[in-house]
């Protein structure tokens, strides 16, 4: 798919009408509000292995959710247990992505993330097909208003080429130690 004759890495079956531009923080991070994403083996073990760095950038509720139940789940999504909510919310949102946050300060802002919540408005129906999570298509149930073709006029092809690329590169089995 291309815009501007400029061939986007990942093809997205809708990428040609769907607009989104991200607000953070204007819109409070309302993703991850009740967003539970699953959480693959690698980046289990990615925030397991570095999990004492992110307990003190949690909410007091959720750090002590955490510290009592763990930060996972027993809940599934796509065959990977999905993080824990506490007050509505992600254990790790708080004013923003503690694991954003973490990266960011180490100089690498998704390295800490979850794929499902880097590629955030990009899905995969099991088809396969990658699609922009919009109002109407493929029957989108979250209300979001950034999902919301009329919120924004900015068209996805421009403001989700970081996130295509990121999907292009972890499908070629890349590790996140290398830039897409």
């Amino acid at each position: 798919m291309s815009t501007s004759g400029k061939k986007l890495p990942l093809a997205i079956e809708n990428i040609e009408t769907a607009t989104f531009d991200c607000v953070f923080p204007r819109c409070g991070g309302i993703c991850c509000k009740n967003g539970r994403p699953p959480v693959e083996p690698d980046e289990r073990e990615r925030i397991e292995k570095n999990l004492e760095r992110f307990l003190p950038h949690l909410r007091p509720s959720a750090r002590a959710h955490v510290e009592k139940h763990g930060w996972l789940t027993k809940r599934v999504k796509r065959g990977n247990p999905v993080i824990a909510v506490e007050g509505g919310w992600c254990v790790f949102a708080n004013e923003g992505c503690t694991f954003q946050k973490v990266g960011m300060a180490e100089g690498e802002p998704w390295k800490y993330k979850p794929s499902a919540c880097i590629r955030f408005p990009l899905d995969q129906a099991k088809d396969g097909t990658w699609y922009v999570r919009q109002w109407g298509h493929r029957g989108e149930a979250w209300d979001l208003f950034c999902l919301n073709p009329k919120e924004s006029p900015r068209p996805a092809s421009e403001s989700l080429r970081d996130e295509a690329s990121f999907m292009k590169h972890k499908a070629s089995g890349a590790s996140r130690g290398e830039s897409p």
